[in-house]
């Protein structure tokens, strides 16, 4: 005689787990504020709105803030990627690292959609773009001065974020 069992398990993420997610990629920017005075409470607390509604619908792709000049990021530059995940790894945020030059650079985030977001009807794009707490123009992607250093991986409900952060050579 033999015995067979059968598992199967449903995860909806819900807008609860997003703004676990969100929170974390705040804490992350408010210390970026404590070392570099940017951004301001008032835009973190937008791009956490933003990044939860964002990740709800499944629209990210990537989102990254942080410091450029001439056209580059640099250090320090925060990149999160939105994706699946089938394991729990879960980071506090922080170790947003302190004392690095900003001199001539300014503040800056970029948004780049999922294809998710690609294949809904221009009505629907608007929708969603009328319920975010900021407008984002279009732009070029900004380039990279140094390298990307994963450090980071926050996770809840299925869904990932994982963080890169722009590192100087030298």
């Amino acid at each position: 005689m033999s015995y067979s069992f059968t598992t199967t398990e449903t995860r909806t993420f819900t807008i609860t787990h997003a703004n676990y997610l969100a929170s974390k990629v705040a804490t992350d920017l408010k210390r970026m504020q404590r070392f570099y005075g940017r951004p301001s409470d008032r835009m973190i607390e937008k791009y956490e709105k933003e990044i939860a509604l964002y990740l709800k619908h499944g629209y990210l792709e990537k989102v990254s803030y942080g410091f450029k000049k001439d056209g580059n990021w640099i250090e320090p530059t925060l990149i999160y990627r939105a994706s699946d995940i089938e394991y729990s790894a879960n980071d506090d945020p922080g170790k947003v690292r302190p004392g690095c030059d900003i001199s001539g650079a300014s503040f800056y985030s970029f948004l780049e959609p999922s294809s998710k977001w690609c294949e809904l009807t221009g009505s629907e794009k608007k929708q969603f773009e009328n319920s975010l707490p900021l407008n984002r123009g279009t732009a070029n992607t900004p380039g990279i001065n140094g390298y990307l250093e994963h450090d980071r991986t926050y996770s809840a409900g299925g869904r990932a974020l994982s963080r890169s952060s722009v590192r100087s050579y030298g």
